[in-house]
């Protein structure tokens, strides 16, 4: 399943050409993807593409080992950590033999400590900004909205995740798809992971519940995808130009006008606040902004607890391309309603804290403040999960 898209910044005639992201996108580990890219990476060769593999990940898997056979590989970079020897992806290698197409396996993958940038889609935006087309493959767990979601559904947290807005701005997203039945097979026959680990992997992640629910999940997510890419690709006419689908802004006058502001505040409920924003504002095809009311003009009077968890949240917010602020204000809903006045929003996203006693009570009179405030605005009051810390 595949699309184009017209997420990236508006195209010029005379400013560089950015190399084009492609995803291959899978709902869990041995799905196929690592395969479907090198397969794809060989026809690509085989037809004269000036391709090379950037990164692959084998796992003793021989069939995928087998494709990698006879593609060029950029060596990769070894590093010292811990007194223990890893090799990493070498992105300042590929920018040397800077080929056209580059293979990039694991997108969300954690750098060892020492590696020039923490993440590998770091590394992987460096080779797009340079002209490089990058093939990478990640799983649909790793999104960062759907961080909470997936922990929700499959009592799994995963600690890897890459921003939304990237996968975005793909050029193409390809779902790599194989049926939960099929999948937990591969694993028992040991072609997924060595044998020893099968019984733990069955016992966590692989449940075949969690299968089931996390492939609709990639499924949604992929046709989402496509959808919107479909959408940017059509003009007022419905017609395309594929020549600049890659660097053109979708027409603004086709896009609806829903604006959703995020409340930011210190409690540990505002991570998953931001996420479920941004999911929204991108279902409807909207503007995400987050706001944090202060009484002072900048955070430094805050406890320094506080005031890192604020920061915190605040940063978390702008890597997921939400334009954040910080409020003036004695009365954080009269603030945020004179805001969302200013700024065209239409609904607001607040948590309702985990404090008891009276704070629990000034908190509930907070939200009831806020709602009597903006009645033609939508509320959406976010609760913690029975199961999830107040801290």
């Amino acid at each position: 399943m595949s699309a184009s898209s017209r997420t990236s910044p508006p195209w010029s005639e005379s400013a560089p050409r950015r190399g084009r992201l492609k995803v291959y996108l899978g709902y869990a580990a041995g799905v196929g993807k690592t395969y479907q890219m090198l397969f794809d990476g060989r026809e690509a060769a085989a037809r004269g593409t000036d391709l090379v593999i950037g990164y692959f990940e084998p796992h003793d898997r021989p069939d995928t080992i087998a494709l990698a056979q006879g593609l060029e590989a950029v060596p990769r970079r070894p590093i010292e950590h811990r007194g223990r020897r890893f090799e990493e992806f070498d992105p300042d290698g590929v920018l040397h033999r800077h080929p056209a197409v580059c293979l990039v396996d694991e997108l969300a993958h954690t750098n060892v400590p020492g590696a020039e940038r923490p993440k590998r889609w770091q590394d992987v935006l460096v080779l797009l900004d340079a002209g490089i087309d990058v093939w990478t493959t990640v799983n649909i767990q790793h999104l960062e909205s759907l961080n909470d979601r997936v922990r929700e559904l499959t009592g799994v947290h995963v600690r890897e995740t890459v921003p939304d807005w990237l996968v975005k701005q793909s050029s193409e997203v390809i779902l790599v798809d194989v049926t939960p039945e099929a999948l937990l097979n591969r694993l028992r026959r040991g072609v997924v992971y060595s044998l020893e680990m099968v019984p733990r992997a069955l016992e966590g992640f692989f449940k075949e519940s969690n299968l089931v629910v996390m492939r609709e999940i990639a499924m949604r997510e992929a046709a989402h995808e496509v959808d919107l890419r479909r959408a940017a690709l059509e003009g007022p006419r419905g017609d395309a130009d594929p020549d600049r689908s890659a660097f053109r802004a979708p027409d603004q006058s086709s896009r609806p006008g829903e604006r959703i502001l995020i409340q930011i505040t210190a409690d540990p409920i505002t991570a998953a606040l931001i996420r479920r924003g941004r999911k929204i504002a991108d279902y409807l095809q909207g503007e995400c902004l987050a706001a944090y009311v202060s009484m002072e003009p900048s955070l430094h009077a805050l406890p320094e607890q506080e005031r890192g968890s604020v920061q915190r949240h605040l940063e978390f917010a702008r890597n997921l391309q939400i334009e954040t602020r910080i409020l003036e204000g004695r009365d954080p809903a009269l603030a945020l309603v004179e805001f969302a006045r200013r700024n065209m929003v239409s609904q607001i996203y607040i948590a309702r804290g985990g404090e008891g006693g009276w704070k629990r009570l000034l908190g509930r009179n907070r939200v009831e403040r806020l709602v009597r405030l903006a009645p033609d605005l939508r509320v959406t009051v976010v609760g913690r999960r029975p199961t999830e810390p107040p801290t």
